[in-house]
């Protein structure tokens, strides 16, 4: 499965000071039990040890969970054939993070202290064997269902009752195992009648509250027998924006590949971002604009979902007003994407960018 509670067993939290105006960072170690300690155990030890790594200690009645306002990064580390381990592209997290932090008028947490301390704690936790070795038999499949790292920073606020801004907020890393995201089954999305985001709202932030919609509109389409949800957006209703946790693309009859631009309901996705360079760099015609629905329908021969946990997943129709949209190009573009994109990530490809940072 793709993400599951089996925590690693050291966390790392800081805490904002608003009278020093400084960070204050520590560490929480759960446990010193190591991974094979672990997986010998029964499964009612195993699972109580775990449940203990999800307890950190923290105010329960705040901003955060009462209001949702709170904001995570997503990003993953992969296991190398060398026996290595690298970090996909941390800075450009470390600054939507910090981005997320000030649009929700909370401090923003420092983007070297960011890229620093998920260092250390993949580190930490390796020593205690917390991370997964490279399977050679990955690469036979194209690293569709490979091992990774996936780590979880997030922010969340101080004790507090009342709609207000978190003036002295905990930012908070923490990981599991992960394999592939999407269930093994069909690539189908549906259009939804739910709204994502709307202009001058928080569609731009990875923030905590952003993905109630995104669940329960993912969970209707799952009702009906689709893997995937399609949103348009908020004012006119026809143009594409995301999925229910990724960006999109469509290839164009003309070979034009096609992203909606971002804006103030869009994410600005890093895999969306890298997809973009990758694209461009095999000779292909990459827009950022708005594309309607309409034109997907007439123009779009292939389309495909990106993102941390995503990777790039295939979509192979999408239903709107009870017509499905088929796309009959194959996939091939996505697939060569795919390819480039874990093959840089995993180590296979020469990463010519600087995306990968050594742990």
């Amino acid at each position: 499965m793709a993400f599951s509670l089996a925590m690693y067993p050291i966390s790392y939290v800081a805490r904002y000071n608003s009278a020093t105006e400084e960070w204050e960072e520590s560490w929480v170690e759960a446990d010193s039990i190591p991974f094979e300690k672990l997986a010998g155990m029964s499964e009612e030890k195993r699972q109580e040890v775990l449940s203990r790594r999800n307890l950190f200690n923290l105010p329960l009645v705040n901003y955060t969970t009462q209001y949702g306002l709170g904001c995570f990064e997503g990003m993953k580390a992969y296991p190398r054939k060398d026996g290595t381990l690298t970090l996909f592209r941390p800075d450009r997290n470390a600054k939507r993070f910090y981005d997320s932090m000030r649009g929700l008028y909370a401090p923003g947490f420092p983007q070297e202290m960011f890229v620093a301390a998920s260092i250390e704690y993949l580190k930490k936790n390796r020593k205690l064997g917390y991370i997964p070795s490279f399977d050679p038999e990955w690469e036979q499949e194209n690293f569709s269902s490979a091992g990774a790292v996936y780590m979880r920073p997030f922010m969340y606020s101080e004790g507090a009752i009342g709609i207000g801004i978190s003036k002295e907020p905990r930012v908070i890393i923490c990981a599991t195992t992960v394999s592939s995201y999407f269930k093994e089954s069909n690539n189908k999305a549906i259009v939804t009648n739910r709204i994502r985001a709307t202009p001058n709202g928080t569609g731009w932030i990875k923030c905590a509250s952003n993905y109630v919609i995104s669940a329960l509109a993912k969970k209707e389409a799952e009702e009906e027998g689709f893997m995937e949800v399609i949103f348009l957006d908020a004012v006119n209703r026809k143009y594409v924006e995301e999925g229910s946790s990724s960006n999109i693309f469509f290839r164009m009859k003309n070979g034009e590949l096609v992203t909606p631009s971002l804006g103030d309901t869009i994410l600005p996705g890093i895999t969306r971002e890298s997809i973009i360079e990758l694209a461009r760099e095999e000779g292909v015609t990459v827009s950022e604009r708005k594309i309607s629905i309409q034109e997907v329908a007439k123009k779009c021969v292939e389309c495909f979902v990106t993102g941390t946990a995503a990777g790039i997943t295939p979509i192979e129709s999408i239903t709107v007003d009870e017509k499905e949209i088929q796309f009959t190009g194959g996939g091939e573009l996505g697939k060569k994407l795919q390819s480039r994109l874990k093959g840089i990530q995993y180590g296979i490809e020469k990463d010519t960018r600087g995306w990968n940072i050594t742990v």
